[in-house]
Order: structure tokens, then C-alpha cells, then sequence
């Protein structure tokens, strides 16, 4: 009798309980529809209202943005006011990739001059592909 109650604790030990698992695959999937919108944000500008077309690969689009007070940051990292800086890193990443695209943020409120800047390191080293970022225009 004995050995008869020790098989039938072999054979409940073979069931999977997925349920933990499910609830696992649940709560990361949540975190990460979070946090990706948070990731694509780095610098809290108010962009200009427009209807800019993201159809770059994900992997080919480096960010490009300036504050209203003249400080430029790429990939989110900031680089100062010195647009020395930001030209020797936009070239190096487009000569590690030549499909590269620019997409350049600006505060709506901010001086013309800035963008123009990034806009004109690209034209002078060769890179034609950019974008500047937009809002999308309301419903109505």
C-alpha cells in the first residue's frame, strides 16, 4: 500500500502550473507598454503641431534635440551649446551608418536659429536624410 501512495506523488508532480508563468509574461508586457513611451522622450520640449511621417526603421533614426536655451543633446545625452561637439558625433554615426536619419526635436517656442543648426551640420557633411519631430495635429 505504501508504494502505491509514493506513485501517485510521482504522477501530480508531472502537472505544469502555468498560471504563475501567465501572470509573469502579464505584468512585464504592462511594464514595458509603460515605460517605451517614457524611453522615447528625453528632453521636455512642447514640439510644434504637425504631421511628421515615422516611416524609418527604428534602428536607422538618431535623435537630435535642442532646449529653448541652446543646449543640444543626442540620443538624449547632452553635448553642451557647442555645435563642434554635436557635428564630430553626427558624424561618426552616420559613418557607422549611411542609411542614417536625424530626427530633430525643437521646443515650438524656441529661436529658429537652433534646428537650423542641426539641420545645416547635416547638409555640410553629407547626411540628406532627416525629419524634424512633430506633434500630431488634434481630432476634431
Amino acid at each position: 500500500m505504501r508504494r502505491f501512495s509514493q506513485r501517485n506523488s510521482l504522477v501530480t508532480l508531472n502537472d505544469i502550473n502555468v498560471t504563475p508563468l501567465l501572470d509573469l509574461a502579464f505584468v512585464l508586457l504592462i511594464i514595458f507598454i509603460i515605460t517605451t513611451p517614457l524611453m522615447e522622450q528625453s528632453v521636455n520640449l512642447r514640439l510644434p503641431v504637425g504631421g511628421a511621417n515615422k516611416s524609418a526603421k527604428p534602428e536607422d533614426v538618431v535623435l537630435a534635440e535642442v532646449r529653448p536655451d541652446g543646449v543640444y543633446y543626442l540620443r538624449g545625452r547632452p553635448l553642451g551649446a557647442d555645435l563642434r561637439v554635436l557635428e564630430s558625433r553626427l558624424v561618426d554615426e552616420y559613418r557607422k551608418n549611411p542609411n542614417l536619419v536625424v530626427r530633430i526635436r525643437a521646443d515650438a517656442g524656441g529661436k529658429f536659429e537652433l534646428p537650423m543648426n542641426i539641420i545645416e551640420i547635416c547638409r555640410r557633411n553629407g547626411i540628406t536624410r532627416f525629419d524634424i519631430a512633430t506633434e500630431p495635429p488634434a481630432r476634431r
